[in-house]
């Protein structure tokens, strides 16, 4: 999964939008204007390759990146700040608006939710997260990935098997979560654990637990392997997080970094933001002969909105939720 460079396509994206081997484009806020735009970029890379799984990071508060033209969508931290059932009911709705603005603009996925606790130590999840009770987490986060099947969403939960006690922002640094397995099974896995059957997609944090493997988690054949796809039965799609990121390299350069997210069992690598490290990343896929995974097709969207959707019955109600609750 790589990236394009503005709000519409070059001849360099096109040319490397038709290698098989790229499946997915993600768009940040320097390829969003408007939802118009949107729509016309996607076609656009649609065009070239109709099978593309198209995604973005739509939590809302301040991970939003499509701004103008849609909802300005809470944070999780501001939905968990309510009470009981409200907290839920916002949660379904905060998700299914989101999905649907995204799912209008032909956006197959957002990755959400984050599963990460609040510990009150990680500046990088802080009110992005769902709160620091595992219990709390999973109730709301069960109600956030109803909203998003309520609206055709497959859900990405990140960033596994959690990110919230590791200090460093694994985007300039590599964070280490230094508790024993047994503190963080009886704690930040457990929201993974309990959603497993209900997530589509999963990505792993660039963080290392040594007390379980001297690898970072993306990395990691024991976190990717052992406990998530054999303890936690989770058949769906594991993604990197971005290769470039200063998390990611303690495993090497480019061609090290490839090797050791696919040993490990990523199904799709995403590397951003330095098109010569994407065309490094693609060349030494090809040259290994890696073939697409068979589960891809559960991200793409179920359903797909027309454009009138802010006239219907549904978004008039979810969004007069979320406004009654002060969270618009």
């Amino acid at each position: 999964m790589l990236d394009v460079a503005g709000t519409w396509l070059d001849a360099a994206d096109r040319q490397i939008l038709r290698q098989p081997e790229v499946g997915g484009i993600i768009l940040f806020a320097r390829n969003t204007e408007s939802p118009a735009q949107v729509r016309e970029l996607v076609k656009a890379i649609r065009a070239v390759r109709p099978d593309m799984i198209v995604a973005i990071d739509q939590e809302g508060g301040r991970v939003q990146r499509l701004r103008n033209g849609v909802l300005r969508l809470p944070a999780l931290g501001d939905v968990a700040a309510l009470s009981g059932q409200q907290a839920e009911q916002a949660a379904t709705a905060a998700a299914w608006l989101m999905a649907t603005e995204m799912l209008a603009c032909g956006i197959d996925i957002s990755f959400a939710p984050v599963l990460d606790l609040d510990y009150g130590r990680s500046a990088v999840i802080g009110n992005r997260s769902l709160g620091g009770d595992p219990q709390q987490v999973i109730r709301l986060a069960k109600a956030y990935i109803e909203g998003l099947k309520q609206a055709g969403m497959a859900a990405t939960g990140k960033h596994f098997p959690g990110h919230g006690w590791a200090e460093a922002d694994s985007h300039f640094d590599l964070p280490v979560d230094e508790r024993s397995e047994e503190e963080i099974r009886a704690t930040d896995l457990l929201p993974f654990a309990a959603l497993a059957a209900q997530l589509d997609g999963i990505m792993p944090a660039h963080v290392v637990y040594p007390s379980v493997d001297k690898l970072p988690a993306g990395f990691s054949r024991r976190w990717l392997q052992d406990i998530l796809r054999a303890e936690m039965a989770f058949e769906g799609v594991i993604f990197s997080d971005d290769l470039t990121m200063a998390g990611a390299h303690a495993v090497g350069g480019m061609s090290e970094r490839v090797d050791a997210a696919l040993q490990s069992g990523c199904d799709m690598l995403l590397v951003c933001n330095d098109r010569s490290a994407a065309e490094q990343a693609l060349v030494h896929v090809q040259q290994l002969g890696v073939q697409a995974p068979d589960n891809l097709d559960r991200m793409l969207a179920r359903h797909l909105p027309g454009v009138e959707y802010k006239s219907s019955p549904t978004w008039l109600q979810a969004r007069g939720l979320l406004k009654s609750l002060e969270l618009l």
